[in-house]
């Protein structure tokens, strides 16, 4: 393992299987997971969206960009992150400095599948047009996940499937 790199992060556009991986791996290797968003919302005592609407999408950035450094300065970890943290370039750093990062990704469809299952959760897709916002959103985000040093498409995979290139991913790295 290079010096500094102590944890496994998985980023990733909304809907492409965060959360739902990383809990699961970081199961599966007896390690912590810890997830940005859970995080604010614990320290918060209120959700994303009911942030979102108090102070706005830059406030949730710093918080995001705060909480995304505590978790990377705690023990290793499997960490998860929300879709967006990808967006300012001095997180994109830190994850490479401290970090394995892992992005997930999937077609536009199957994450629109996905975040209509879990809308209210998602306030970036507030309103009624979510196909559009979600083709929208992936547009301006492309590109800004090229930094991963590993990428999997969960769009037709099963989750045991992606759990395991994961943990092999990681396997490789801890040698």
């Amino acid at each position: 393992m290079q010096d500094g790199k102590r944890h496994l992060i998985l980023i990733g556009f909304m809907g492409t299987g965060k959360s739902t991986v990383g809990k699961a791996v970081a199961e599966l290797l007896q390690v912590p997971w810890r997830d940005t968003d859970l995080s604010l919302e614990t320290e918060w005592g209120h959700s994303i969206p009911e942030y979102f609407k108090r102070y706005g999408e830059n406030a949730f950035r710093q918080a995001e960009t705060g909480m995304l450094a505590k978790c990377l300065a705690e023990k290793p970890a499997v960490i998860t992150t929300g879709g967006g943290i990808v967006l300012h370039p001095g997180n994109r750093d830190l994850m490479i400095q401290n970090g394995y990062v892992i992005h997930l990704q999937a077609d536009a469809n199957t994450i629109i599948k996905r975040v209509k299952q879990d809308d209210p959760k998602r306030p970036l897709l507030a309103g009624n047009q979510v196909e559009k916002k979600v083709q929208e959103l992936m547009q301006e985000r492309e590109g800004y996940y090229d930094f991963a040093d590993f990428t999997i498409d969960t769009t037709a995979s099963s989750l045991q499937k992606i759990i395991n290139e994961v943990v092999q991913y990681w396997q490789k790295q801890a040698v």
